[in-house]
C-alpha cells in the first residue's frame, strides 16, 4: 500500500521534509520526500541513546537503579528526566524523582556513565550496539547523546520497526521503557508547557492523555516517541500497529504545533481504513 496522507508534508512551511511509516515486521507502508537525506535529529537523538543504554543494561555493563548523575540519582532517573538536573546545565534544581525536568544535561551524564562502564566512547557504543546491527549506515552521533545525532528517514524507519518488534533487546526491557516511570510526576513538555502528569518511560515520551500534544487527537494513549527542536519526530502507536518518522530542516515552532497533529491524524485514519 502507499499512504497518500504522507504527501501532506508538501504543505508544511519548511524548505525540505521527508516522512515514512513502517510496520513491526519492517514493511514500509509509504514514504514521501528525500528519505535518504541526512537531517540533524536534535532531541530525536535521545531515543537512540536510550536504546544503547538499555543494551548496556542487558549486557550487564550497567544497572538501571545504580547511582548515576547527581547525588541520589540513578540511571533510571536520567532516562526518565527525573534526576533533578537542569535543562541544559549540569546543575541540580530539585531532588531526584521529585519533578519531571526535561534535561539534555541528564542524557549527557547518561552517555558519560555508559562510556565509563563500557570503556567505549558513547558515540562508538551507539554505533556498535544499535546502528550497525540495524543497518543504520547513514546515522552518526558526534557530540551530545541528547541532541547531536544525524540520520535519515530510511534509517529511522529501521529503528522504528525495532521498537515495535525488538531484536536487539528483550521485549520485556522494551516494554519497561514504554511504561510510565515515576507515575504522577508533574513537568514541562518543551514547547507545550506544564503537564500534570508529564508521563515518560525510559528515554521515550508517553502520550497518555496529554493535551496539547505533538501527536494526533486520534493517537492512542499508548503512543510513545520523541520530537526534536530541529523539526523532527518519531512516534510509535501500538494500537495502530505502525510507527511514523518525519524529518525537516526548519526549527520546531508554531508551524509544527499546527501541522503535526492533523498530519498524524491523517496517517492514522488511512491506516485504519486499510
Amino acid at each position: 500500500m502507499s499512504l497518500s496522507s504522507l504527501a501532506s508534508i508538501e504543505n508544511w512551511p519548511v524548505p525540505t521534509a521527508a516522512a515514512g511509516v513502517v510496520r513491526a515486521d519492517g514493511t514500509v507502508l509509504g514514504t514521501h520526500g528525500p528519505t535518504a537525506r541526512p537531517f540533524p535529529l536534535a532531541s530525536v537523538t535521545k531515543p537512540l541513546a536510550a536504546y544503547a543504554a538499555l543494551v548496556a543494561y542487558e549486557e550487564g555493563a550497567i544497572e538501571l537503579d545504580e547511582p548515576a548523575g547527581p547525588p541520589g540519582a540513578t540511571v533510571r532517573h536520567l532516562l526518565a528526566h527525573t534526576s533533578g538536573l537542569a535543562f541544559d546545565e549540569h546543575r541540580v534544581t530539585s531532588r531526584p524523582g521529585e519533578r519531571r525536568l526535561y534535561s539534555n544535561a541528564g542524557f549527557e551524564q547518561l552517555g558519560d556513565h555508559v562510556a565509563k562502564a563500557t570503556d567505549i566512547p558513547f558515540g562508538e557504543y551507539l554505533r556498535q550496539a544499535v546502528l550497525e546491527p540495524l543497518g543504520m549506515t547513514r546515522t552518526t552521533l558526534d557530540g551530545s547523546p541528547a541532541k547531536d545525532a544525524v540520520s535519515t528517514v530510511d534509517d529511522l524507519l529501521r529503528f522504528a520497526a525495532e521498537l515495535q518488534a525488538p531484536r536487539l533487546l528483550d521485549p520485556r526491557t522494551v516494554a519497561e521503557a514504554m511504561t510510565v516511570q515515576y507515575p504522577g510526576t508533574k513537568g514541562v513538555l518543551p514547547g507545550y508547557g506544564h503537564q500534570n502528569p508529564n508521563d515518560w518511560g525510559l528515554g521515550f515520551e508517553i502520550r497518555d492523555a496529554k493535551s496539547p500534544h505533538w501527536t494526533g487527537a486520534s493517537s492512542s494513549p499508548r503512543t510513545f516517541g520523541h520530537f526534536g527542536q530541529s523539526g523532527t519526530f518519531l512516534w510509535t502507536d501500538p494500537a495502530a500497529g505502525a510507527a511514523c518518522v518525519a524529518l525537516t530542516d526548519r526549527a520546531f515552532g508554531p508551524w509544527a504545533i499546527e501541522a503535526w497533529p492533523p498530519f498524524t491524524d491523517g496517517v492514522l485514519s488511512e491506516l485504519r481504513a486499510a
